[in-house]
């Protein structure tokens, strides 16, 4: 569909040390691993034929990249959200971060202020990239 995310890069220190971390996470959410490049990792999701949909490289930062920490209010990436099937999908990706000792921004919670409905799980990744996986009905 015209508009929809084709893939997304995301820049990290080093995308080997956060492979466990993003494979536990991307698995859950229905991702595969397709390759490893120079630079990083890539992951794809596939629809019902088996095609590619959307894909997420993982890659390393630059060598003066790696010394800053991520601040999602400069100017780039404030977060990535997913959609989730239900408020219990949401509740399984959280219980599995647990699992993981990812970092908990903020746990599974209804955030009516965004819509009603709303039911999300904040975390960071390695890096300090803030991710969400959100159920609205």
């Amino acid at each position: 569909m015209r508009g929809t995310i084709d893939h997304l890069d995301l820049t990290v220190r080093d995308p080997w040390s956060s492979r466990a971390f993003y494979e536990a996470v991307f698995g859950f959410l229905g991702y595969r691993f397709k390759k490893e490049v120079e630079r990083g990792l890539i992951w794809e999701l596939l629809d019902e034929a088996e095609r590619a949909v959307c894909s997420i490289a993982v890659m390393r930062a630059s060598e003066e990249g790696r010394i800053h920490r991520h601040d999602r209010y400069a100017p780039g990436l404030h977060h990535l959200a997913w959609r989730a099937r239900s408020r219990a999908d949401v509740d399984a990706l959280y219980a599995l971060l647990r699992r993981l000792g990812a970092t908990i921004l903020d746990p599974p919670a209804d955030y009516p202020q965004y819509e009603p409905g709303y039911y999300a799980v904040f975390f960071a990744d390695p890096d300090g990239l803030k991710l969400e996986f959100v159920h609205v009905p």
